[in-house]
């Protein structure tokens, strides 16, 4: 989510993550040893969790999120997909000792681990950082990438980009934190992970262009990325749709996962 996230952002996914685990108790999502598996890919441990049967369909969670942030989402396409859910690298159980973070690379572990799976494309659902690494998956890497849905993205992190409030809470975060973290050894993978959305992405309109994928782009009406931010990816994607519910946060497909579900599934079996 080119956005990504304030201190404010963060914080907000974690409690929408909290809400996810006391909705859906059935499956423990993120932490289900029958469906979990590690791929070595490019040096660190990705953690999936693979659910269903049908056509691959990729599903890349938030900054600071896990598997888990799907467990609304997993149980729908499950019936008629394959659904690969992953811990992007160094989230969740997936491992990075690497100093540093970047969403090219992220782009880059999914190719090779829809390589590495015999998966020759796939449908994707990206979320927040995850709607980023959608459309930097389909710039870099087009033939792994059917059909994406990126929700909650972000092209670059500043305040054209992002609320004010938003932009104000990371700045705040970010000078508060930067000293204490040369100290703090405990902390280096979380703050390695602020710093994700802190410096990225830098993303250029015209690089959009780049993705030939039918592209679904999705927006809440009071999202922490700004609406005309979110215009401005789809206006810049060959024949994207733009999707924007109303009365909706960040979390589009939390907070309205019938509606983000099927309206998703029927834009993927569109033209089939």
């Amino acid at each position: 989510m080119r956005l990504k996230i304030k201190i404010f952002v963060f914080f907000f996914f974690c409690a929408c993550f909290r809400i996810v685990h006391a909705q859906v108790k059935q499956v423990p999502y993120d932490n289900n040893a029958a469906a979990g598996r590690y791929y070595t890919i490019r040096g660190v441990k990705l953690y999936t969790e693979v659910y269903g049967k049908g056509p691959a369909l990729l599903m890349i969670h938030g900054n600071g999120g896990t598997i888990s942030a799907f467990s609304k989402t997993i149980p729908y396409f499950s019936k008629h997909y394959k659904v690969i859910a992953v811990d992007s690298r160094a989230h969740g159980k997936s491992t990075d000792n690497n100093d540093s973070l970047s969403f090219e690379q992220m782009a880059d572990d999914f190719a090779l681990l829809l390589d590495t799976m015999h998966i020759e494309s796939a449908y994707v659902i990206g979320w927040s950082d995850g709607g980023i690494n959608a459309l930097l998956l389909a710039m870099r890497h087009p033939d792994k990438v059917k059909k994406l849905a990126s929700t909650g993205a972000n092209l670059w992190p500043d305040s054209t980009a992002l609320l004010p409030s938003a932009w104000k809470d990371e700045l705040r975060y970010y000078n508060e934190q930067k000293d204490k973290q040369k100290t703090a050894a405990m902390d280096k993978n979380n703050w390695k992970v602020f710093l994700l959305d802190w410096n990225q992405p830098n993303i250029l309109l015209s690089e959009l262009s780049q993705i030939k994928c039918p592209s679904l782009i999705i927006s809440g009406d009071r999202d922490v990325i700004r609406l005309e931010h979110t215009l401005l990816i789809y206006q810049n994607i060959p024949g994207a749709d733009l999707w924007v519910l109303p009365k909706s946060g960040h979390a589009t497909l939390i907070e309205h996962s019938d509606e983000f579900n099927k309206k998703v599934d029927d834009f993927f079996m569109r033209g089939k």
